[in-house]
């Protein structure tokens, strides 16, 4: 029988394989439970008057797009459909996302709800929010008792 050397490492390592497996196995299923089948790609910014988010469907028709804002939250949602028929083509590559997308956006509190205006052009969907006029501080003067 030949002695075999204990390397207390190795089990360790192993170990921490399974758990990162675990850990990598509930993100990748929490992340298609929250989104969609991809996430198109958006730039947010905001000028004097309005915020702008600009997302990236290439491929996706007005009809197959739903914007809706409920208790402060923008959710777009969506669904790009693959413009081949599967069973009558070979691919050898498809590398475009297809299907479902969702991404949620916290608006801000000066977002007027009111005055929300959507265009989809090129593939560009741009969703267009008007910010509410800000009251702006006043400042008092307190008196001197006489």
């Amino acid at each position: 029988m030949a002695i075999v050397r204990w390397d207390p490492f190795k089990d360790l390592l192993s170990v921490q394989e399974r758990i990162n497996k675990i850990f990598d196995e509930t993100a990748s299923n929490e992340s298609n439970m929250r989104h969609g089948d991809w996430d198109p790609p958006v730039d947010i910014y905001e000028t004097d008057r309005d915020i702008i988010l600009t997302l990236e469907i290439p491929g996706t028709k007005e009809e197959d797009v739903d914007i809706q804002v409920n208790e402060g939250l923008l959710v777009v949602k969506g669904e790009k459909k693959v413009p081949y028929n599967k069973n009558e083509n070979n691919f050898y590559r498809l590398e475009r996302p297809y299907g479902k997308f969702s991404r949620s956006f916290s608006l801000p509190n000066n977002a007027d709800l009111e005055g929300i205006k959507a265009k989809l052009k090129d593939g560009i969907l741009a969703i267009r929010i008007s910010k509410k006029n800000e009251s702006k501080p006043v400042t008092i003067k307190v008196d001197k008792e006489d």
